[in-house]
């Protein structure tokens, strides 16, 4: 949808980080496709840019980080994400896992708490042709009702518990991925709303986030 007629040098060391995300048991064709595609490299700060494709957080500023490639990979493949679905992501950060999406998906609405950096995403997306996501600059453990629901949401930041606002903006059958813990470790907890309502919850793995900050997350320190 944007980034897949990019020609670079990276082109290799993408096709290896497509590797290493399947060498971490990510299957969906679609999904190892968008990580082929997008070029990591254009999110990141040039002084770290040379370390893109290691499959590894980094800095992007601000306290914030862009999350190790095979963890977004594995957002995305547990959720499942159908082209029609509306997907909302808390956290833009980057803005990397919101391209990923936006190659599976027709519409993504994206919240980052950190203005500097929803700036920074959105000129670096512009740039690279995508033309099918809405950022905003706000508290994103509220969501973003105007649009809900939302068959997916994501959140890339830990919450002290699962925020009842983005449960109330998913669709019926509508899933919901998010850390939960404390600020050192999480779970991170998929919350599936039933047609009927009901909500069932799993742990798909432990990983560490930064701080969701906000009204239904930490208080800023």
């Amino acid at each position: 949808m944007g980034a897949g007629d990019l020609r670079d040098r990276y082109q290799r060391q993408r096709l290896q980080l497509v590797d290493v995300v399947r060498d971490q048991g990510i299957e969906d064709m679609d999904v190892l496709r968008a990580v082929a595609e997008v070029p990591r490299h254009r999110f990141v700060p040039e002084s770290v840019r040379h370390r893109a494709y290691e499959d590894r957080a980094l800095p992007i500023g601000f306290g914030q980080t862009i999350s190790q490639p095979s963890l977004q990979a594995l957002y995305l493949d547990t959720l499942r994400l159908a082209p029609s679905d509306a997907v909302l992501e808390v956290g833009t950060g980057s803005g990397y896992q919101t391209a990923l999406i936006a190659e599976l998906v027709e519409r993504v609405y994206s919240i980052e708490r950190v203005r500097e950096l929803a700036e920074r995403a959105r000129a670096t997306l512009d740039e690279l042709g995508y033309g099918n996501i809405a950022i905003m600059t706000g508290d994103g453990s509220v969501g973003w009702s105007r649009y809900a629901p939302y068959d997916a949401i994501l959140v890339a930041a830990a919450s002290p518990s699962v925020p009842q606002a983005l449960v109330d903006q998913l669709a019926p059958g509508g899933k919901l991925l998010v850390p939960v813990g404390d600020r050192v470790m999480q779970d991170l907890m998929l919350v599936h709303k039933r047609e009927s309502g009901e909500l069932e919850e799993r742990t798909i793995t432990q990983c560490v986030f930064v701080p969701l900050v906000g009204r239904y997350g930490w208080r800023e320190s």
